[in-house]
């Protein structure tokens, strides 16, 4: 399935993946802030923003990137980190490097995993139920959101977004519906760059022992913030990135 893409800028090749309820265009604040130059596509995921709703399962939208995106660096967010997981275990000869930003591996238990997904068809009905407006605005209520200023939440462009569409993701790509791939981080033979907040006690445990299965991964823990940690101090995230970029 061809995805929506926006490509800024040029030179060396990065893909950013946003997370659940963004667009494409979440990235741009990081990107328009970076000092390095580089040419930086942004992709719908599926069922978000320009890009078609059809049901589309980890693997398949891990496939759907790796055929839009340039061979080059990958970034992916939340369910952004997850779809970038799978691209670059899926396809290793387009990722150069990855930076997986508040993701996680999966659920290692089968009986949360089944919770997950019952919790997630709950909310993927209370989406359809309730519409786009109410839900973005009970969405970032979340507490893990509380550090995201109104302007970086883009609630405008998050309302672009459909029930459909959203509903559709979690049923088929949410974190319940993903096989744990615990085991499968020794086969990341590229530079690994995991990013967390300080303020997100459970991803950032995850990201120290996702960390320590990765062969060529660094973790680093941004001060002051939570999951949305690229958005909430850009300028912090921006040297942690650009200092791994000209590593490579």
């Amino acid at each position: 399935m061809r995805l929506a893409t926006l490509v800024h800028g040029s030179g060396p090749a990065a893909t950013f993946l946003h997370g659940f309820t963004q667009t494409k265009e979440s990235w741009l604040p990081v990107i328009e802030s970076l000092t390095v130059d580089i040419e930086a596509t942004l992709i719908d995921a599926p069922g978000h923003g320009d890009s078609p709703i059809d049901g589309r399962t980890l693997p398949e939208s891990a496939d759907d990137v790796a055929a839009c995106m340039p061979s080059g660096v990958l970034v992916g967010y939340s369910m952004g980190a997850r779809i970038a997981l799978h691209t670059a275990l899926q396809h290793p000869e387009k990722v150069r490097g990855l930076v997986l930003v508040s993701g996680t591996p999966g659920i290692r238990s089968e009986t949360e995993r089944a919770d997950r997904c019952t919790s997630d068809e709950a909310l993927a009905q209370h989406i359809e139920e309730i519409g786009m407006s109410q839900f973005i605005t009970e969405w970032l209520s979340n507490p893990m959101f509380k550090g995201i200023s109104s302007q970086h939440a883009d609630v405008p462009r998050r309302n672009t977004n459909t029930e459909q569409g959203l509903a559709d993701s979690l049923r088929y790509a949410g974190t319940g519906t993903q096989d744990p791939l615990w085991n499968q981080l020794k086969n990341l033979h590229m530079p690994v760059l995991v990013i967390t907040g300080e303020h997100d006690e459970k991803f950032t445990a995850i990201g120290r022992e996702m960390t320590a299965e990765i062969l060529h991964g660094e973790h680093h823990v941004m001060s002051g913030v939570g999951h949305t940690c690229h958005l909430e101090d850009i300028s912090q995230f921006v040297r942690i990135f650009e200092d791994w970029l000209l590593r490579l």
